[in-house]
C-alpha cells in the first residue's frame, strides 16, 4: 500500500469512528452490530463494512462500548466520555487536561488542542482509553485563563506578531499595525487577545502596554510579574483606604488588649527587611519557667473583611519577592509602616504567649490581642554573632532562647520531621541593578531560632483552633497548612538518583522515609552534592497547600499546622487571625464553601509567586554571566534529559545546559531507565552529581538561558 493510500485509509477510519461514536451516544440504550451501523451510515462497500467491524472492536477495547452479545455492541454507561478540567500545555504544542473526574491526566495531541491555551478551563472528549494512557480532544473552551499575554514584538511592514514569553503557549498573536500603540520591533509588550476566528492559525490582539526594551531589569521583572498575572500597582480605592490608616494607637483600644510594652521584646530579620511580621518576647518567671511571646503584626485590626484592601489582598494572595524588588500584598502604608513591628514603636499584635518549663514543655498558653514595644531590631547576622559569643545587653536571654530552639528542633526531628535545608541563592546588586556577587544563603542558628518559635506558634494555633470540643477530628471552618505523604513512586525514583552518588537509601514505610532521609542529609552535609541531593529530595515530596480538610504536615511531622505568623505577606494568616478571634469570643461562624475557594486561590497564587521568583533569579544568573562568556569553570551535573544535561557551576551556583549533541568524544543518548546519558561507542556515562569542566558558550537574556559546553579532561 502506498503512503498516500495509507493516509487516506487512516483519515477515513477517523471519520467513521467519529460517526459511529455519535450513533451510540444518540441512542445509548440501543444495541448495534456492524451490519446495522453500515445501514445507518448507508455503506454497502464490503471493505468499508469490515473496517466498521474493526472500529467497533477498537471502541470496545477503549471501554467506549460493551459487547452485549457476540458481535452486538452497546454504549458503556460507565464510560465518562466528556469531562472538564484545566489544560497543562507543553512547549511542543501538546498538553494534558487535569480533571477532578479522572484519576489519570488526559493527553491532548497538538492537532486536538483546538485553540485552547495553557491554563484554560476546557471540555474534553475522550477518544481513546489504553492501559496507561487516556487520549482526548478539546471540544470547548469554557473559560480562558487570561486574555493578556507578555512577549516580544516582531514588527513587519504590514503586520506584527507577539512572540510569547510563556513557553507553554506554542502560539504567536497577530497584531494589526494600528493596534501596536507605538510599539517597536524587539520591544517587550503586554497584549490583549481580542479574537480567534475559525480557520485562522493565530489569534488577533492589541497592545495594551509597552513594557520596554528586553534585557532591562524593569522590563524583565514587569514581564515576569505580568506573565504570572500579578498586579503591579494598587487600585486607587485601595491606596486611599491605606492612606487613611494612622500609626498612632488608640488609648481606648489599648485598654481592650494585653499590655506587653514593658516585656523585653525584639525582632530578628534579614538585614534589608522593611516589613517586620513577628517579634519575640522573653520573661523569666519566678517559678523558673520561661514565658516566651510570639507577637504577630495585627493586620486584621486594619484590614477588615470585604473592604477594598481586603479584596485586593485576597486577589494577590501573597507578596512576591523578586531579586531586585518586592511586590507587596498590602500597600506600603500598612506593610512597612502601620503594621510593621518596627523598633521603639508601640504596635498592635495578635500574640501567642507560652509558658515553657525546664524540659521545654509548654505548660500553658494564651492567644489574643496585645500591644508591644520592640526594644531591639537585630539582623540575622547580629543575632548569630551574639549566639557565637559577642557581648550585648540581652546576650544571655538570646542564648537561653537559642538553647530552647535547638532542643525543640532536635525533638521535632526525632519525631519524624525532615531536616531539609534547601539552597537559597541570591545576588548582590550595584546601584545600577547589575549583579556583582552571588550569595548562597546559609541557615545558621539565628535563622533556626526564629524558625523554631514560628513553627511552635503555627502548630499551637492550629491545634487550638482546629480541634473540636470533643478533641476528635478537626474543624473544617479553618485553614490548615497541609503537606501530604510523598508518592512512593517518586521516592523510588529518588532512590535510583541517590544510587548514582554511591549512597544507600532504603525504606519500609513513611516513617522510614523521614528517618532515613535525615540520616542521608547528615551524611552528605559537608559534601559538594549536598545541595543537589536536598533539592532532589524536595522534588520527590508532595507540594504543601492550604486546605480546610486537615491531613497534617508530613515534612514537619505535625498533626496540626497552619500559617499564623506572617499576615503582612500572606492572606492565609490574615484569615486564620480572624477565625481565631471568632473562636476566642466563642462566635460560631459557618463559612460554607468560602474557605475552600480561598484555599484553592491562595495555593495557586503561592505557586505562581514561586515561579516568578525562580524566573527572576534565573534572569540575574544569566546577567551575572553575560561578561564571562568563554570562561571555564568546574561544575556539577544537576539534571538529565533527552536533549542534554543541566550543570550547576560550582563557583557561582549559576545553572546552564549543554545539549546532548555537543557532548565531546562520542554520539550520546539518554537512557531513561537508568537516568543517565551514555556514549554509543565509548559507553562513557554522565550521571547526576558528576564533576565536570565546562565553558560558557553563550547567554540569552530574553530566553533566560545559559549555554555551556562540556570540555574533555
Amino acid at each position: 500500500m502506498s503512503r498516500k493510500n495509507s493516509k487516506v485509509k487512516k483519515k477515513n477510519k477517523k471519520h467513521l469512528a467519529s460517526a459511529i461514536r455519535a450513533i451510540f451516544k444518540q441512542q445509548p440504550d440501543q444495541q448495534f452490530n456492524y451490519k446495522q451501523i453500515s445501514g445507518l451510515l448507508s455503506i454497502s462497500d464490503k471493505n468499508t463494512r469490515k473496517l466498521i467491524l474493526s472500529i467497533l472492536n477498537d471502541l470496545k477495547n477503549e471501554s467506549f462500548l460493551n459487547e452485549f452479545s457476540r458481535g452486538s455492541f452497546i454504549l458503556n454507561d460507565t464510560f465518562q466520555n466528556s469531562l472538564t478540567g484545566k489544560l497543562d500545555a507543553t512547549s511542543r504544542g501538546a498538553g494534558y487536561v487535569i480533571s477532578e473526574d479522572s484519576e489519570q491526566d488526559i493527553y491532548i495531541a497538538p492537532k486536538h488542542i483546538n485553540h485552547a491555551l495553557h491554563g484554560d478551563e476546557v471540555e474534553v472528549e475522550i477518544i481513546a482509553r489504553r492501559k496507561n494512557k487516556i487520549e482526548g480532544t478539546i471540544t470547548k473552551i469554557i473559560e480562558r485563563k487570561t486574555s493578556h499575554f507578555v512577549g516580544t514584538l516582531d514588527v513587519q511592514k504590514k503586520f506584527a506578531f507577539l512572540q510569547l514569553d510563556n513557553q507553554k503557549i506554542n502560539q504567536d498573536i497577530f497584531i494589526p499595525l494600528d493596534k501596536l500603540k507605538g510599539g517597536k520591533d524587539g520591544q517587550k509588550a503586554l497584549v490583549r487577545m481580542t479574537s480567534w476566528p475559525k480557520g485562522v492559525d493565530s489569534p488577533y490582539g492589541e497592545v495594551t502596554e509597552i513594557l520596554g526594551n528586553p534585557g532591562n531589569n524593569d522590563t524583565e521583572m514587569l514581564s515576569i510579574l505580568m506573565k504570572n498575572e500579578f498586579e503591579i500597582k494598587f487600585p486607587q480605592e485601595v491606596v486611599e483606604e491605606a492612606e487613611n490608616v494612622g500609626i498612632e494607637l488608640d488609648p481606648s483600644e489599648i485598654k481592650n488588649r494585653k499590655d506587653l510594652r514593658n516585656t523585653l521584646t525584639f525582632t530578628i530579620d534579614p538585614f534589608d527587611a522593611k516589613d517586620f511580621d513577628d517579634a519575640i518576647s522573653y520573661n523569666q518567671l519566678k517559678n523558673g519557667n520561661i514565658e516566651l511571646g510570639v507577637h504577630i503584626a495585627d493586620v486584621s485590626h486594619y484590614v477588615r473583611p470585604d473592604t477594598a484592601m481586603d479584596q485586593e489582598a485576597l486577589k494577590r494572595g501573597n507578596s512576591v519577592y523578586l531579586e531586585d524588588r518586592v511586590i507587596p500584598m498590602l500597600p506600603e502604608q500598612l506593610s512597612n509602616v502601620a503594621c510593621s513591628l518596627r523598633p521603639h514603636e508601640d504596635k498592635y499584635t495578635f500574640s501567642a504567649i507560652f509558658e515553657i518549663d525546664k524540659n521545654d514543655k509548654v505548660v500553658s498558653e494564651w492567644f489574643g490581642k496585645g500591644v508591644i514595644h520592640s526594644d531591639f531590631r537585630f539582623a540575622y547576622e547580629d543575632a548569630q554573632a551574639i549566639i557565637e559569643g559577642d557581648k550585648h545587653e540581652i546576650d544571655e536571654e538570646i542564648k537561653v532562647l537559642d538553647g530552647i530552639a535547638k532542643r525543640l528542633r532536635k525533638k521535632r526531628l526525632t519525631n519524624g520531621a525532615l531536616s531539609i535545608n534547601s539552597e537559597e541563592v541570591s545576588f548582590i546588586l550595584d546601584d545600577d541593578g547589575e549583579p556583582i556577587r552571588v550569595v548562597n544563603k546559609v541557615q545558621k542558628d539565628a535563622n533556626k531560632l526564629i524558625e523554631e518559635f514560628m513553627l511552635l506558634a503555627n502548630r499551637r494555633a492550629a491545634t487550638f483552633a482546629g480541634k473540636l470540643p470533643e478533641n476528635k477530628g478537626s474543624d473544617k471552618n479553618f485553614i490548615y497548612r497541609c503537606h501530604d505523604k510523598p508518592d512512593l513512586g517518586k521516592i523510588e525514583t529518588f532512590k535510583v538518583f541517590i544510587d548514582k552518588f554511591g549512597y544507600d537509601f532504603t525504606f519500609r514505610d513513611y516513617n522510614d522515609i523521614a528517618k532515613n532521609l535525615n540520616k542521608l542529609f547528615d551524611k552528605v552535609k559537608d559534601t559538594p552534592e549536598s545541595g543537589l541531593i536536598q533539592s532532589m529530595a524536595i522534588r520527590s515530596m508532595a507540594k504543601a497547600s492550604y486546605e480546610t480538610n486537615n491531613i497534617g504536615h508530613f515534612g514537619l511531622a505535625f498533626d496540626y499546622y497552619t500559617h499564623f505568623t506572617s499576615p503582612i505577606r500572606r492572606y492565609a494568616d490574615l484569615v486564620v487571625h480572624r477565625i481565631m478571634m471568632d473562636k476566642l469570643h466563642e462566635k460560631q461562624v459557618n463559612y460554607g464553601n468560602q474557605l475552600n475557594e480561598i484555599c484553592k486561590h491562595i495555593s495557586a497564587q503561592e505557586r505562581k509567586a514561586i515561579d516568578a521568583e525562580r524566573e527572576s533569579n534565573k534572569f540575574f544568573q544569566v546577567k551575572f554571566l553575560k561578561d564571562q562568556v568563554g570562561e571555564i569553570f568546574h561544575g556539577t551535573v544537576s539534571g538529565l534529559a533527552d536533549f542534554g544535561l543541566f550543570i550547576k557551576i560550582d563557583e557561582n551556583y549559576c545553572e546552564g545546559m549543554a545539549t546532548i549533541n555537543s557532548l565531546p568524544g562520542d554520539h550520546f543518548y539518554f537512557d531513561a531507565n537508568k537516568f543517565r546519558i551514555v556514549g554509543k561507542n565509548t559507553k562513557q556515562e554522565y550521571n547526576f552529581g558528576d564533576h565536570i569542566k565546562v565553558q560558557v558558550k553563550g547567554v540569552d537574556l530574553l530566553k533566560k538561558q545559559i549555554d555551556l559546553e562540556v570540555l574533555e579532561d
